[in-house]
């Protein structure tokens, strides 16, 4: 339960939870689950759901002058973590890749998300690693469909860090040259929710083109089957 309170907490209140870390944890340690987080959102595909956006944007706030953490140590780690994270998420699914798939275990891997993520390499190849950054959930699995046989090491880890670097450094820096601005500060809940609804936009846009072209090619397959019915 109180794991499940954690993470409930951190996604309603980004800031009040790092707000929290830098009182208990002092000014090191705080980046400890900071890194945690987004290695776990970016590494292991079975939480996709963390706010790695939010997360980066209330960081940024937090590195402002006076905000207990320091931008350059922020970005840093940040990168690090999020570079690291989706290493990991390779690898996993070069090794054990098919086993969790057939498995069925990670309901959210379902199978439009990877036939979304296949059209997305067969359209930008390598740079689907760089914008499926900015998409929650499918930055989670693209470096795990990556590893199961899209991409070689090499061209994976050049798109790796030029993405991890670019969506950190855009959510950190915004937050830390916007946060301190009073109507942000005044507004952070329902900035941070914009966030998330933006971010989560071209994914929600997708499925429901998606939804719309299946189901005029089953209207259209109906409507041939009962052409060909009434010309026989």
């Amino acid at each position: 339960m109180d794991i499940i309170n954690f993470f409930v907490n951190l996604l309603s209140d980004p800031r009040g939870a790092i707000a929290g870390w830098i009182i208990a944890l002092g000014p090191v340690w705080v980046y400890s689950p900071l890194f945690l987080i987004v290695f776990v959102e970016t590494g292991l595909v079975f939480f996709p759901f963390l706010p790695g956006d939010s997360l980066l944007f209330a960081a940024g706030v937090f590195s402002a002058d006076g905000g207990g953490l320091n931008v350059w140590a922020t970005l840093i780690i940040f990168y690090v973590a999020a570079i690291l994270g989706n290493t990991s998420n390779y690898w996993i699914a070069r090794f054990f890749g098919a086993r969790i798939i057939d498995s069925g275990r990670v309901k959210a891997l379902t199978p439009e998300r990877m036939a979304k993520l296949d059209h997305f390499f067969q359209k930008y190849g390598g740079l689907t690693i760089v914008i499926t950054r900015f998409m929650p959930f499918f930055r989670t699995f693209a470096p795990f469909i990556a590893g199961t046989g899209h991409m070689n090491f090499g061209k994976f880890t050049l798109f790796n860090v030029i993405g991890g670097v670019s969506w950190v450094s855009l959510f950190v820096l915004v937050g830390y040259f916007f946060g301190g601005i009073p109507f942000v500060q005044d507004h952070f809940e329902v900035i941070v929710l914009g966030i998330v609804a933006v971010s989560v936009a071209p994914a929600i846009i997708g499925a429901v083109k998606a939804a719309m072209n299946a189901h005029k090619n089953k209207q259209n397959a109906s409507n041939d089957s009962e052409s060909k019915r009434v010309e026989e």
